[in-house]
């Protein structure tokens, strides 16, 4: 059976009902957020849809994973690297990250950044 998490509104931090927040990592990423708005716990075999959420200043580390990303930008500004491309991002851009390729994305902007990150279930 499917699962709806309403999304709570734009003040704030960008949050879903029923999703916990969870800290992302420490180091240059101290503060980012991670939530799975769905995912195994919500009935899917296929896919996991999170989103994280960057304060300003902060991002991920620059690292490698052997599956395969799907990004979408729902919020604020923000900057992707992937091996030695370098991009702004803004609302609405898609970036898609291929298995094992060196990649981080960063908030250099004032603003909250945030994006949608789906990846195949575990």
């Amino acid at each position: 059976m499917g699962t709806i998490h309403k999304f709570q509104g734009t003040k704030g931090p960008y949050r879903w009902d029923g999703v916990p927040v969870r800290q992302y990592e420490d180091g240059p990423s101290s503060g980012v957020t991670r939530q799975i708005i769905v995912g195994e716990d919500d009935g899917s075999k296929n896919f996991i849809i999170r989103y994280f959420e960057l304060p300003p200043g902060t991002g991920s580390a620059f690292h490698t994973h052997e599956h395969e990303h799907g990004v979408v930008v729902l919020r604020g500004r923000g900057h992707v690297r992937i091996g030695d491309r370098e991009q702004d991002l803004a609302f609405g851009d898609v970036v898609y990250v291929a298995p094992g390729e060196i990649h981080q994305f960063t908030n250099n902007s004032d603003e909250p950044f945030g994006f949608t990150c789906t990846i195949k279930a575990h």
